[in-house]
């Protein structure tokens, strides 16, 4: 039996940190290691228990969600990061997701929505509410309006764009493909001169819409 996925909740709404206590404590093969009421607090029980998922509020006092976000992908760039929130702004939405965090759901999503985007993320694998992913997808073609080079990628370069739509690191590309992590780096940058692309998540989104890689299982 393997083991259970560790999770640890982060949100100022105690009522919010009951409901989800609740339902993912009566969810075989998943428990709750820790709870944190602000975003200080998520980055450092995140950094001292080093949970399989961190579910994570945007609007958090001390420190915001995106803050947050981003200290604790400083820390530890393998975190697997769950955003689960009210907001589906373009100025929330986006920066959390380059940020580094793998899933964005929001907080009127079903409990089964909710417990599929904690096994996704817990995989490494991208999850989003549908409108999410419908505004990542819109975001992405407007930033690709110049065509893609007459160069395809080559068959290494569609190996290392399908494991960053599944949100791998370099150095974990890098392990996966046997190769250097500066190889890695230099096969990133070409597949985002050729694809005219601004960075990772555009790259994800792109191998998400070409069907290189699926938003979910």
């Amino acid at each position: 039996m393997t083991d259970a996925i560790r999770i640890l909740i982060a949100d100022d709404h105690a009522v919010v940190r009951e409901g989800l206590r609740t339902l993912i404590s009566t969810e075989p093969g998943m428990e709750i290691v820790g709870e944190a009421a602000d975003g200080a607090e998520a980055v450092r029980m995140a950094i001292e228990l080093k949970p399989d998922i961190i579910l994570l509020d945007m609007a958090m006092p001390r420190k915001t969600g995106l803050e947050a976000i981003q200290e604790i992908k400083a820390e530890d760039p393998g975190a697997h990061i769950l955003v689960l929130t009210s907001f589906s702004e373009d100025d929330m939405v986006f920066p959390a997701i380059r940020s580094g965090a793998l899933g964005y759901l929001l907080k009127n999503a079903s409990p089964i929505a909710l417990l599929s985007a904690i096994r996704n993320v817990h995989r490494g694998e991208p999850s989003m509410s549908p409108d999410i992913a419908t505004k990542l997808m819109r975001e992405l073609q407007r930033s690709s309006d110049l065509p893609p080079t007459e160069e395809p990628l080559t068959e290494r370069e569609v190996e290392v764009l399908r494991l960053v739509a599944k949100g791998l690191t370099n150095q974990e590309i890098a392990e996966t493909l046997v190769i250097g992590e500066g190889t890695v780096r230099s096969h990133v940058s070409s597949i985002l001169s050729k694809l005219h692309l601004a960075n990772r998540t555009q790259a994800a989104l792109y191998a998400l819409r070409e069907g290189l890689a699926p938003l979910e299982d």
